[in-house]
């Protein structure tokens, strides 16, 4: 019988502490329609101040934060966006962009550590010459950190690049920073730096800082009076959201701090795998808290495979692919469960267990 239960599809999974549910209960409530939920203003407030921008808005998701960014600054439908083909944007938000928008994505090649080499960024930017022909630039999109390259945090170098590039093209930069805080920890740069170049960022807070709901985004207060409006017209408009804002703000006050441990576990597990015969990481690029590794040809185990002996065991993930599977760490994953999940890990490939390990 499993004894214990350890979660690592995502760091979207963690559970409300009892700090948070204290909070949500007590929360001083009003219809944040109207602009009179007192605890959903704390939140945007000091959000606007982590991230050094005018001003902030709660929304429902990191989806709909997006969404909202991206069409407060692409008003005119048939605009077009460059955005990296390995983004979240991209490839899980449902084409919503297109779909909901009216906005064109121009996609271009993601490296591995999740920048965009500047010179496709420029060469992807439309001649307004031409505009007969072809879709206005008006956006830049990037994500930090990037979930898809494994978690892969953009400096601040690169990110400042990029602004230069918008501001010289006239176009706006918008970041995807659903873990923003991630890259901002394992950097050693505050968020308000990293995002410094950016009109408007998306900042989850359901992910690594582990409240149960909700995104906030960040920009100029034109930008987020406009971004109200969106918000209210995708049904993303809510009445005493305060309850959810309580437990980000928890959330804020006693997670960050934790988000370096996160990282130090998922590279503790990176290179207890890359000891295992049969799998692979590149334990030197595990930079936050997303870990991908493969399992090597002739192993005779396909990851959907091993994910149904290693959830006979309580652990939970996620295959990317017959061969490749993502370990997302968060603040309730501890260091013994990191080298339990190892000595099954061990024991699911090889069929030998870690007594050491599994206890």
């Amino acid at each position: 019988m499993v004894t214990r239960t350890i979660d690592l599809r995502s760091d979207t999974v963690t559970k409300p502490t009892e700090t948070m549910r204290l909070a949500m209960a007590k929360a001083e409530v009003d219809d944040d329609v109207l602009i009179y939920d007192p605890t959903a203003r704390q939140l945007e407030t000091e959000m606007a101040r982590i991230t050094g921008k005018e001003a902030a808005l709660f929304v429902p998701s990191g989806t709909m934060g997006n969404l909202i960014s991206v069409l407060v600054h692409c008003e005119i439908r048939g605009s077009e966006v460059i955005l990296g083909n390995n983004s979240h944007i991209h490839i899980y938000e449902n084409g919503g962009i297109s779909t909901i928008g009216g906005v064109h994505p121009r996609p271009v090649p993601n490296n591995e550590d999740g920048t965009i080499d500047i010179d496709l960024i420029q060469s992807a930017i439309r001649n307004p010459a031409f505009e007969i022909c072809y879709p206005k630039t008006r956006l830049i999109c990037l994500e930090n950190s990037h979930a898809n390259s494994g978690g892969r945090c953009l400096s601040v170098e690169y990110t400042d690049q990029v602004g230069e590039l918008a501001k010289k093209h006239g176009l706006k930069l918008h970041i995807d920073g659903a873990r923003i805080f991630n890259a901002s920890v394992a950097l050693g740069v505050p968020v308000h730096r990293l995002v410094q170049a950016a009109d408007s960022v998306s900042v989850c807070l359901s992910k690594g800082l582990g409240a149960p709901v909700g995104s906030v985004i960040v920009g100029t207060k034109s930008f987020i009076d406009r971004a109200r409006i969106l918000r209210k017209t995708l049904g993303g408009g809510m009445r005493q959201v305060g309850i959810l804002c309580a437990a980000a703000l928890v959330a804020l006050q006693e997670n960050v701090g934790k988000l370096g441990t996160d990282h130090k576990n998922a590279k503790t597990l990176a290179e207890g795998i890359n000891k295992i015969k049969g799998l692979r990481v590149d334990a030197a690029s595990v930079e936050t808290n997303i870990v991908y590794f493969d399992i090597l040809e002739g192993s005779h185990i396909t990851a959907l495979k091993l994910g149904q002996i290693l959830e006979e065991h309580g652990i939970l993930l996620m295959p990317d692919s017959s061969s490749r599977v993502r370990i997302v760490i968060h603040h309730q994953v501890s260091a013994s469960d990191v080298q339990y999940t190892l000595s099954c890990i061990k024991q699911a490939i090889t069929g030998v267990a870690d007594l050491n390990g599994s206890s």
